[in-house]
């Protein structure tokens, strides 16, 4: 098939890239495309916002699929006009799209419908703007009603600020008609985070969690940009804050659209706010993230073109969606004054040392070809991609990769993904449970008992400590457990295995054994070293390996589900499924 894909950006590259991939396409055009769009499909001179001339193009070269990146195309009714002329197009319509191109219709939209947002109000006037900021005070919260490119959103520290906004937009006219109306609404305090998904209208088909860096300096500091960098998974979106957002956020929306006589088809992204319980919508847009698209697309491991077509039929819940579960981290690279003004056709070096980095893409944003050379032609020019088998091993190939690249005057944050990486860190240190080994070839049994602690998002900590062969060490590891926040321990050791043992009788709090096979007995050795304490010195003990040591974690998490409500209702569910799973397993008996 024939695919066009519009638009100019990152977030183009990484959807030509990742439709490239795909078994079903035999050519790829790209309008306007960039210069590393070119090295994978044929770039078009057409503007991303020239309706009738793609409408043209699409005919004229019998496209398809067209694919729309950007918000402005949508915003203008691509999609509608495509459909008029009976060409398949994905994205939302413009009755649609207007959840992206008005912030004032979306705030009345979160409100009739009950969807978690920030207090505000609209104005049209801005001497009523500013005597509303005089009333409410500062921070807060001022918005350009219309499309600004990711710029239109001013977060006010003080009063004098805010209003200088509403001049900046009402009065300068700095986004043009987007200024015609503000939103002005209070500051939310929080962790921010991307949820985006694809829907065709009724099925919803979440994507992982990522996390932008909107503003343009370091500790989130200065201006909004486009976006400056972007990880996933999100940390701060835990699998219960995942299903809230679905529940009450997602679903209400399309819901509620549809409803409204707007029926919704395309990326759905809702812009949230975390605080704590505390879930609040910051934004919709209508389209992919950028540069959320780059990481996120990286993890995709299904046919993206299988996913859009089936967005489009209205078959979505037919769909299974793969992703690796690698993380994947973005560092945008900028010119110099971005998201001010900034010089552009700056020669760009190293980027064939950059992409040979393991583990990374380099998707071009700004950028065209001048005289055979690479060169900035905007203000976002690259977005470095990488995955790693952890955060850190991404975040370091992103930006070795980075350190290869050069251009007069580029400019690149140096902390994408350091709130994950502190709140890894704050989340190892707050470890419940302890799982403690004698030796690190107990390790393949005894991940067994992580994997089910992961599965119920657990926080615990890991560690080898050997009762025979390092004493002082484990006795030390047990009589500082309890002042680290343990509250449960889970100790593997084979053969004499006394280590339960030990660790039981220097701590007061529960200590769950597992026996492991380390000899010819087959584990009954360590079985019965396990089992047989002395009296005051309690072990709970488990089955011998792998079994066991699953055991042993849901063992832990039930005393942990003593005090912990919502633990208590994953381990209903964890009942559920193993009932479900038993009953599938006869019936399938029962028909042989």
């Amino acid at each position: 098939m024939k695919v066009l894909v519009i638009g100019s950006g990152g977030r183009e590259h990484s959807l030509v890239w990742k439709i490239n991939q795909s078994p079903k396409v035999e050519k790829i055009y790209c309008a306007p495309g960039n210069a590393g769009i070119k090295k994978l499909a044929e770039c078009i001179d057409i503007s991303a916002t020239d309706v009738g001339g793609l409408v043209k193009f699409a005919k004229a070269n019998q496209i398809d699929l067209a694919v729309v990146g950007p918000e402005s195309s949508l915003v203008e009714g691509i999609v509608d006009a495509f459909e008029k002329q009976g060409l398949r197009i994905f994205g939302p319509n413009q009755k649609s799209a207007i959840l992206e191109g008005s912030k004032v219709f979306t705030k009345e939209f979160l409100k009739k419908y009950n969807i978690p947002s920030a207090e505000f109000k609209v104005f049209k006037d801005k001497k009523k703007a500013k005597k509303y900021i005089d009333k409410k005070g500062a921070p807060i919260v001022v918005k350009a009603d219309g499309l600004a490119a990711g710029k239109g959103v001013i977060v006010a520290a003080t009063v004098d600020e805010a209003k200088d906004a509403v001049d900046l937009i009402m009065t300068q006219r700095a986004f043009g008609d987007a200024g015609d109306k503000v939103v002005i609404e209070s500051c939310l305090v929080g962790e921010e985070a991307s949820f985006i998904a694809f829907t065709d209208g009724k099925s919803i088909l979440p994507l992982p969690t990522s996390q932008d860096h909107k503003a343009i300096y370091e500790g989130d500091k200065g201006p909004n940009t486009g976006g400056m960098g972007a990880y996933s998974p999100a940390p701060v979106v835990t699998p219960e804050i995942a299903d809230y957002v679905m529940k009450k956020i997602m679903l209400p929306t399309v819901k509620g659209l549809a409803k409204e006589g707007r029926p919704y088809k395309g990326m759905l992204y809702a812009g949230l706010m975390i605080d704590g319980d505390e879930i609040n919508v910051l934004e919709f847009n209508c389209r992919f993230g950028d540069p959320e698209a780059q990481p996120l697309l990286m993890r995709l491991k299904s046919d993206l073109i299988e996913v859009l077509e089936a967005c489009i039929d209205g078959t979505l819940d037919k769909i299974e969606m793969k992703i690796d579960p690698r993380p994947t981290v973005c560092v945008v690279i900028s010119s110099g004054g971005y998201p001010g003004s900034y010089e552009t056709g700056k020669q760009i070096r190293g980027l064939t040392a950059a992409s040979k980095v393991q583990g990374v893409q380099v998707f071009h944003a700004g950028t065209a070809i001048k005289n055979r050379r690479t060169v900035t032609s905007g203000g976002r020019v690259l977005g470095v991609t990488a995955v790693g088998k952890d955060l850190e091993t991404a975040i370091t190939r992103a930006y070795k990769s980075v350190s290869q690249i050069s251009w007069t005057g580029s400019y690149f944050r140096n902390d994408i993904g350091a709130k994950a990486l502190r709140r890894k860190d704050k989340t190892d240190n707050n470890a419940v449970v302890g799982i403690v080994m004698g030796s690190d070839s107990d390790l393949p049994a005894m991940q067994a008992a992580a994997t089910f602690l992961q599965g119920m998002s657990i926080p615990y900590e890991i560690t080898v400590a050997s009762a025979h062969r390092t004493p002082s060490r484990a006795i030390q590891w047990a009589e500082t457990a309890q002042r680290r926040g343990l509250k449960v321990i889970i100790a593997g050791a084979g053969m004499a295995a006394h280590l339960a043992g030990v660790l039981s009788a220097h701590t007061d709090i529960p200590v769950i054994g597992v026996p492991l096979d380390a000899s010819s007995l087959n584990g009954l050795d360590s079985l019965l070293s396990t089992v047989q304490m002395p009296p005051g010195i309690p072990v709970a003990t488990m089955g011998i390996g792998k079994s066991g040591a699953k055991n042993a974690a849901v063992l832990a998490t039930r005393i942990l589900a003593l005090s912990d409500g919502k633990l208590a209702e994953k381990l209903e569910k964890y009942r559920a499924s193993m009932e479900k799973e038993v009953i599938e397993k006869a019936k399938k008996i029962e028909k042989q």
